[in-house]
């Protein structure tokens, strides 16, 4: 049986009573009960499925570069002495073509093999070149070498000339004619610098590194010593207008003895 109410002046039926009612809402909850049980068991498997799963690698930024981070040390260009064994720096010659004339020196690789292989390549890669005699002590020596004495200076002759060389002090004698490694008090610190003998030096026999010898041209290393200096300096310093290397020549054959 329906009932009508009149509300506001409009007419509302309501709804006819159905039979069963307690019967639909308990199979209602059971349903609720079974879909929060199926959304439980989803969740868990979720999780568990989560667990089984290697975790994500993060990926490790590398830390910032210090300002004042002290840089690599670059590689040594490659030079052409630089393999060469003692036999074969021993049978090269160099050969000094200055404004007073040429020097010709030889290698005395045995009594100091490092520092004749930094003077060899110095020589062949034309560092040498240009620069000048920049230092003269009368009756003693003259001194050569200084790379900041060329014509043109770059910046790769800038850091071959802070190459040092270990000391290698040795049994030859520092007699007139002899090249030698010019370097500081501090051990060790030999560069591109050195000096021919053009009087005895005993005081600097095993201490500096004797290397090398004048073959031919020892009155050209007599006239840049005796040129006009101021002190050690000379007022017109000899320019070295070319260094190159070769095999020395061989000693003229000596005549047959006579009877």
């Amino acid at each position: 049986m329906r009932r009508r109410y009149r509300t506001r002046g409009r007419l509302i039926k309501s709804r006819p009573q159905r039979a069963g009612r307690g019967s639909d809402s308990a199979a209602g909850l059971l349903l609720l009960l079974l879909l929060c049980a199926a959304c439980l068991s989803a969740v868990a498997g979720a999780q568990q499925s989560a667990t089984q799963q290697p975790a994500a690698q993060v990926k490790q930024e590398a830390p910032p570069a210090k300002k004042n981070a002290r840089p690599e040390a670059e590689t040594a260009a490659a030079e052409p002495f630089d393999k060469a064994t003692v036999e074969q720096m021993s049978k090269q010659c160099v050969t000094l073509d200055t404004e007073a004339g040429q020097v010709v020196v030889e290698m005395l690789a045995e009594a100091a093999p490092e520092t004749a292989r930094n003077f060899l390549n110095l020589a062949s890669t034309g560092a040498f070149d240009t620069t000048t005699f920049s230092r003269v002590v009368r009756g003693f020596i003259i001194q050569g070498g200084n790379l900041a004495t060329r014509e043109k200076l770059t910046p790769e002759l800038l850091k071959r000339a802070a190459r040092t060389v270990p000391d290698e002090p040795n049994a030859v004698k520092h007699v007139r004619g002899i090249l030698s490694m010019a370097r500081s008090e501090q051990p060790n610190s030999a560069t591109t610098h050195f000096f021919i003998l053009v009087g005895d030096g005993p005081h600097l026999d095993g201490t500096f590194a004797a290397f090398g010898r004048v073959a031919r041209g020892m009155e050209v290393v007599d006239a840049i010593n005796n040129a006009e200096a101021d002190g050690e300096k000379p007022k017109h310093p000899v320019r070295i207008n070319r260094a190159t290397v070769a095999p020395c020549a061989k000693p003229a054959t000596p005549p047959p003895a006579t009877k």
